[in-house]
């Protein structure tokens, strides 16, 4: 059975990954650039499950998956690739401000919800200002009230890890053409739709898994049956520092006021990302230009929770847009309507990394349900 996959960012990657492991399938994997480019090359890789504030449901266990996954996966592409991984096991921890809407309620909810995680198997500790200055120094709490830290939530390099799932899976047979623009037309107007794929010559297949982010608009357009998937801009910073910050052993990422800081290792960091939308219905349909307004107060945000960052180097600074599903709940993982064999893995939003495994799960239980 002949599989192609258009798109190759993380969930390009892991479905590829995925299905190689199914030995009835050719696979075949086309992108228009190189791998973990657009909205994975831009990711900071936060992954947030048991700390999601959802208690139960679908969307959680998509979450909980992402974590079990990556926790197994991580290992074994490490060992078969000969490929580092840089994977932060220290956890999430989420802080509580003086601001918030009715916070002493928010934290009453934090607590509650950590006795759900405790019969799901899953930690969350409710950490108070005699905890936080202990353990995390570097922090001005002044306006902190408490904080939620998970020791099982996790953050990856998202370049990495898509670089080591494209190795592992071209070893498992899997082909890859990069660089390589792919174009749809429909051959049918018949009810069972069929479609002709150019790479630029015709390819026969059995399935085609749409998972091009942000290009899933266009090739779904191009076969009639658009997705309204739009371009939201993220910002980013790596900094350098003298020293790590806070105590060397103990450095998750830390998040509040939908502000990352991400630790990287030898005093770098991570600091992201801005959420920047166009202004208007016509600009929002084109790609919103990084605004370096955004990018300032969202800095000067991090060093007033972390004033020694105040003093950072900034080695590096970034933006990409990340694709959202417009009127509908990210991700989209479907058959598109009209073409029984096509299956749409797109508008993951913010959080392609973490969903990447269970998108790649679900694409693999259509196929082989079929």
């Amino acid at each position: 059975m002949k599989v192609v996959i258009v798109g190759c960012g993380i969930v390009g990657a892991a479905i590829a990954y995925e299905l190689s492991q199914i030995p009835q399938l050719e696979i075949k994997v086309f992108d228009r650039q190189a791998p973990a480019q657009a909205a994975t090359g831009a990711a900071l890789g936060v992954l947030m499950a048991a700390i999601s504030q959802k208690p139960k449901g679908n969307a959680l266990q998509k979450r909980l998956l992402g974590i079990q996954t990556y926790d197994q996966w991580i290992p074994q592409l490490e060992a078969m690739t000969n490929r580092k991984i840089p994977y932060n096991r220290q956890g999430i921890l989420r802080l509580c401000f003086a601001g918030d809407d009715l916070i002493q309620d928010e934290l009453e909810r934090w607590r509650s919800l950590a006795k759900i995680r405790h019969t799901q198997g899953w930690q969350l500790e409710i950490c108070d200002l005699a905890d936080l200055a202990a353990n995390y120094p570097h922090l001005n709490l002044e306006q902190v009230i408490g904080a939620v830290y998970s020791p099982c939530d996790r953050q990856v390099d998202p370049t990495a890890l898509t670089l080591a799932l494209v190795a592992a899976a071209e070893r498992n047979g899997v082909s890859f053409q990069f660089n390589t623009p792919v174009i749809l037309e429909p051959a049918s107007q018949e009810a069972n739709r069929t479609f002709r794929l150019h790479s630029p010559k015709t390819i026969e297949l059995d399935w085609l898994i749409i998972a091009a982010g942000l290009g899933s608009a266009a090739l779904t357009t191009s076969l009639q049956q658009p997705v309204d998937i739009r371009p939201v801009l993220g910002q980013a910073v790596q900094i350098s520092l003298e020293s790590p910050l806070g105590l060397p052993n103990h450095q998750p990422v830390i998040t509040g006021n939908d502000i990352n800081l991400v630790p990287l290792g030898n005093g770098k960091y991570w600091i992201g990302a801005t959420v920047e939308f166009g202004a208007t219905e016509t600009q929002y349909l084109t790609p919103p230009q990084p605004n370096q307004d955004r990018l300032e107060e969202m800095m000067q945000q991090a060093i007033a929770l972390v004033p020694a960052l105040k003093n950072a180097k900034i080695i590096q600074q970034w933006s990409g847009l990340r694709p959202r599903p417009e009127g509908r709940p990210a991700p989209i993982v479907e058959r598109l309507a009209g073409y029984p064999n096509v299956i749409l893995a797109s508008g993951h939003y913010r959080n392609g990394i973490l969903l990447a495994p269970a998108t790649a799960k679900q694409v693999s239980e259509i196929i082989q349900q079929n």
